[in-house]
């Protein structure tokens, strides 16, 4: 499952509604939503985020949040380190081939180190 099927599911959960009538709703088939949820297709384009924001009626912040999970919820990531310091390439390599031996709490601190390594190597705005 992705950050944005997760989301997705909580959504639907909260609003108690089934994959089916979520579906016929948007216009998809409930095989498409169940394979967004659960990871199986890639994220979803522009138009369907903002009928699903629209569906669940989501304002500024959190329709703003779910766009950012979207985008952050590809399941067939692709690293291109051509170019870049020879440590990108073994740092990319070393996430593919050992990521599924990860318990949870492995992927939370590793992603934690991670973003904070990129907001403090992000300009900072004045």
């Amino acid at each position: 499952m992705t950050p944005f099927g997760q989301k997705l599911r909580e959504l639907r959960s909260q609003k108690e509604v089934t994959l089916k009538h979520m579906a016929d709703e948007l216009g998809v088939s409930s095989a498409y939503l169940s394979a967004l949820e659960h990871g199986h297709r890639g994220t979803p384009g522009w138009l369907m985020l903002q009928r699903i924001i629209a569906y669940f009626n989501l304002i500024w912040d959190d329709a703003e949040d779910l766009v950012v999970l979207a985008r952050m919820s590809d399941p067939r990531v692709i690293v291109d380190t051509s170019g870049l310091d020879p440590e990108a390439t073994r740092l990319a390599n070393l996430m593919s081939s050992g990521i599924a031996e990860l318990s949870p709490q492995a992927l939370v601190r590793l992603t934690q180190v991670l973003q904070k390594e990129l907001d403090d190597a992000a300009p900072k705005s004045e």
